[in-house]
C-alpha cells in the first residue's frame, strides 16, 4: 500500500490530472481502512443531488461566450469614454473592466490574454510607465473573483454547503474595497495629461454598444436578491441572455464556432465536477477518520485564539494560492479547514471570501504566482520584472486582506438579519 502511495505521489509530480490523483488517494484511504471502495462510487454519485451544482456549466458557458466575442472590447470603450475624464482615468477603467470580465469568465488567465493587449498599449499612449502598466494588468487580472457570478464563490458555496446568495452578497464590500485602495494608488501614479473631451456623439455610440451587456448584472443580482429567481435559475437566464446577445445582437460569434464553444466550456466544468466528485469521496473519509478533529485538537493546544488561528491560516493559504489553481485548492483544502475554521467560531462565510481572497492574492505573489507567469508569455518580458511590478499592489491587495480578516463585519454587513 505505501508502495502505491508513493506512486500515485510520484504520477502527481508528474503533471497527472489532478482529478486522478485525488481519485486514486480516495481508493487508496479507503482501502487500507479496510472500507469497500465502493463507497467511494457512492460519495460521487452524492454530488448529483447537489442543488447549485447546475448554476455552475451554465456560468462557465455565459463566460466562455463573452470572452470568445468582442465584450471586452466593448467594455473597454465604454468605460473609456465614461470614466476616461477621471484623474487616473484609464487605470480605474483597467481595474474595472478587469474585474468584471474576471467576475463573468471565472479565469484571470483569461483577463489577462483577453484584456492584456488592448490595455497595455492604451496604457503607454497615455503616459503610465511600463512597470506600473504591468503591474497593475498582472494584478486586476484576479480581482473579480470576489464578485458575483464568480466560479470559484460558486463552487465554494457547493464545497462548504453555504448558501450561493450570500456568499454573493459578502464578497461585495471586499471587492470594492480592493478596488478603491488600488484606484487610489492608480491616481497617485497618474501621469499629468490635458483633460480629454468627448463629443455627445461618441458618448451615445459607446452607450449603444455596450447597451446590451449594461443590464448583465442588474438580471443576476436584481433577480437573485428581488426575489424572482433561485442562483440556479439566475444561471439558466444569463446563459440564455448572453447567448442571444452575442449570437444574435451583436453576432460576434458564428453559428459554425458554437459547437467548439459549447464542448470548450463543458469540458471546463467536466474537469471541476470529477474533481470535485472524487473530492467528496477524499473528503468523507477524512471526517470518518476524524482528522478535522485531531487536527483542531493538535492546533488548540498551540493556539489559543482565532485570530491566531486567522493570521496563520492566511499564511498557509497564500503559499497554497501560489502553488495551485483556485479550483484545485478549494477542493483540496476547504474540506480540511472548514471544520477547523468552524470550532474557533469562524462564521463559514466570512472564511469562504478570506479564502478566495487569499487565492487571489495567491495568483501574483512571487515567486510562483500563476498570474505572474501568464503575464510573462503574454507581455514578452521577464517574469521577474514582474516580480517587481507587482510588488506595490501586492502590498494594497495584502492590506485589504488584513482589514477583511480581522473585521468580519466588511463580509457580513450587506447580508440580511437572520429570522
Amino acid at each position: 500500500m505505501s508502495l502505491l502511495k508513493l506512486l500515485t505521489l510520484a504520477f502527481a509530480l508528474l503533471g497527472t490530472p489532478l482529478y486522478l490523483v485525488i481519485g486514486a488517494l480516495a481508493l487508496l484511504a479507503f482501502a487500507s481502512a479496510d472500507i469497500d471502495v465502493a463507497v467511494v462510487v457512492i460519495e460521487m454519485s452524492r454530488l448529483a443531488d447537489t442543488p447549485m451544482l447546475v448554476s455552475l456549466p451554465l456560468f462557465i458557458f455565459a463566460g466562455v461566450l463573452l470572452s470568445e466575442g468582442r465584450a471586452a472590447e466593448r467594455m473597454l470603450r465604454f468605460s473609456r469614454l465614461f470614466l476616461g475624464w477621471l484623474p487616473g482615468g484609464l487605470a480605474v477603467v483597467t481595474l474595472l473592466v478587469c474585474a468584471v470580465f474576471t467576475a463573468f469568465t471565472g479565469a484571470s488567465g483569461v483577463t489577462i490574454f483577453a484584456l492584456g493587449g488592448l490595455l497595455l498599449p492604451a496604457l503607454r499612449s497615455d503616459g503610465y510607465g511600463e512597470k506600473f502598466s504591468m503591474g497593475l494588468i498582472t494584478s486586476s487580472g484576479s480581482l473579480g473573483l470576489l464578485f458575483p457570478p464568480s466560479l470559484p464563490l460558486l463552487l465554494y458555496g457547493v464545497i462548504a454547503g453555504a448558501r450561493i446568495d450570500q456568499l454573493f452578497i459578502a464578497g461585495i464590500l471586499p471587492g470594492l474595497l480592493m478596488l478603491t485602495l488600488l484606484a487610489v494608488y492608480a491616481w497617485m501614479k497618474s501621469p499629468p495629461r490635458p483633460p480629454v473631451s468627448r463629443t455627445r456623439r461618441e458618448l451615445l455610440d459607446g452607450l449603444r454598444q455596450i447597451a446590451w451587456e449594461l443590464p448583465l448584472p442588474v438580471i443576476l443580482l436584481g433577480g437573485i436578491y428581488g426575489g424572482i429567481f433561485i442562483p440556479a435559475e439566475a444561471a439558466a437566464v444569463t446563459a440564455a441572455y448572453v447567448l442571444l446577445v452575442e449570437m444574435f445582437i451583436h453576432r460576434d460569434i458564428a453559428w459554425a464556432r458554437l459547437p467548439g464553444i459549447m464542448a470548450n466550456s463543458m469540458v471546463l466544468f467536466g474537469g471541476i465536477l470529477v474533481i470535485l466528485a472524487a473530492s467528496m469521496a477524499s473528503t468523507n473519509y477524512l471526517i470518518d477518520q476524524e482528522v478535522p478533529n485531531r487536527l483542531f485538537a493538535l492546533l488548540s493546544g498551540a493556539i489559543d485564539n482565532r485570530f491566531t488561528f486567522l493570521l496563520l491560516l492566511n499564511l498557509f493559504l497564500l503559499l497554497v494560492g501560489a502553488m495551485l489553481d483556485i479550483f484545485s485548492a478549494l477542493v483540496l483544502i476547504v474540506p480540511l479547514i472548514l471544520p477547523v475554521a468552524l470550532a474557533y467560531g469562524i462564521d463559514p462565510i466570512h472564511l469562504g471570501i478570506i479564502f478566495l481572497t487569499n487565492l487571489q492574492i495567491g495568483y501574483c505573489t512571487p515567486p510562483v504566482g500563476l498570474n505572474l507567469f501568464l503575464a510573462s508569455y503574454r507581455f514578452e518580458r521577464p517574469v521577474t520584472e514582474l516580480y517587481r511590478a507587482t510588488l506595490p499592489f501586492l502590498g494594497l491587495l495584502l492590506l485589504t486582506l488584513a482589514l477583511i480578516t480581522f473585521f468580519p463585519w466588511l463580509c457580513t454587513a450587506l447580508l440580511p438579519a437572520a429570522d
